[in-house]
């Protein structure tokens, strides 16, 4: 069975670049942004995960944790994480999950036959801090993913969450809302 909106997230404990992570424990009272990447060392990937740790502040100002996974072992992780920094001009400050049993890859629908059968595809959700499933987007493995989208995701669940309110189309937090 697949992963749906308002499903509650699957709990794990895996591996990550920075020891043992139980998924529950790591996420508190947060929000969240699990996601995917093919591979350690791929280009777009890089980017992708340069990127995040550059989000920090915007991430912690809306109570986001971040968390990447792809199949690869903590120790290409580690290595990968170096060639993060000095390549992007940043510092990774999230665990990235090593999932070689493809445990969690499973559970969330990371991995997609039509696109390889044991690596991830480049895949992200959001879960709440009642760890429900609240969006869950699916790139192909040529484009990266858009981080101020995400952003911008996570500001109009928040603030729908709160008040009785829609987001129209290419909200921005502080424009004008949908009163519903």
């Amino acid at each position: 069975m697949s992963l749906r909106l308002g499903d509650t997230a699957p709990n794990f404990e895996q591996q990550s670049s920075e020891g043992e992570i139980n998924f529950y424990e790591f996420l508190g009272d947060d929000w969240a942004i699990l996601f995917s990447h093919p591979a350690d060392y791929t280009p777009v990937c890089t980017t992708e995960l340069g990127y995040t740790a550059k989000l920090k502040d915007e991430f912690k100002k809306r109570g986001v944790k971040a968390i990447a996974l792809s199949v690869d072992d903590v120790e290409s992780h580690q290595g990968w994480i170096k060639d993060i920094n000095e390549t992007q001009n940043t510092t990774v400050n999230f665990p990235i999950i090593a999932d070689k049993d493809r445990k969690v890859s499973e559970l969330y629908g990371f991995i997609h036959p039509n696109a390889s059968e044991t690596t991830t595809v480049r895949s992200l959700v959001i879960i709440d801090p009642n760890k429900k499933v609240r969006l869950i987007i699916t790139y192909p493995a040529s484009t990266g993913r858009n981080f101020n989208e995400i952003l911008r995701v996570v500001d109009s669940l928040q603030l729908t969450d709160h008040h009785k309110v829609a987001t129209p189309a290419n909200w921005q937090q502080g424009e004008d809302v949908v009163i519903v």
